[in-house]
């Protein structure tokens, strides 16, 4: 007779299992893109750089365009985590911390990172369904964060939604300003204008 206790527990295990190889193939191709950007990158070409074979990739993940999906929620979440590590940093203003974010995101080596961002998002809001995944939590997993910030800071809750979606939306159309013009020196100093506006004199 089998227990069935045990046959779920087993089951539970192999699905933490898959979580767990697929959290790492996510974070390998992250690494990946980092450093070597997107290009015309083909599953095969990056499961091999990898270690994996594409078919395990397409176990995984479904398509290339799910996996692009991946990486890119990946990204931003290692963001998140960068922002949150800069604002525990010990005598670090919240006007310094965003600039070295800033910094961060604009690094020359992530603009391929950057280009498939606004990509994924352009495919997510005409309505292909491998993409459309990537609009979950867009917004809303970056204000949970960045609203308690600023009420930490001393700003009424309401008042801190409204300045989490507005710095938000800024750094986001000034990366996509920086892509389509190259102007570095021009974004820099509209981001310094911008953080000046929002901090005071900071």
């Amino acid at each position: 007779m089998v227990n069935t206790d045990d046959s779920h527990s087993e089951a539970e295990a192999g699905q933490g299992s898959d979580r767990d190889r697929r959290a790492q193939l996510v974070d390998a191709a992250v690494d990946h893109v980092v450093a070597h950007g997107i290009g015309d990158l083909s599953l095969r070409r990056l499961g091999a750089a990898i270690g994996v074979s594409h078919r395990m990739l397409i176990h995984y993940f479904g398509s290339k365009e799910r996996l692009l999906v991946e990486i890119v929620r990946t990204s931003e979440r290692r963001q998140r985590e960068l922002l949150s590590r800069l604002r525990l940093e010990p005598g670090l203003s919240p006007a310094d911390a965003a600039r070295q974010l800033w910094q961060q995101l604009t690094d020359p080596r992530l603009a391929g990172q950057e280009r498939l961002f606004f990509e994924i998002c352009g495919q997510a809001l005409r309505g292909r369904p491998e993409a459309v995944p990537v609009l979950e939590g867009l917004v809303t997993d970056w204000l949970e964060p960045l609203v308690a910030a600023e009420v930490d800071a001393g700003a009424e809750p309401a008042a801190a939604r409204n300045r989490a979606r507005l710095g938000l939306a800024t750094v986001r159309g000034l990366l996509l300003d920086l892509l389509a013009t190259g102007d570095r020196a021009g974004v820099d100093a509209a981001m310094e204008e911008f953080l000046r506006l929002y901090y005071g004199s900071e």
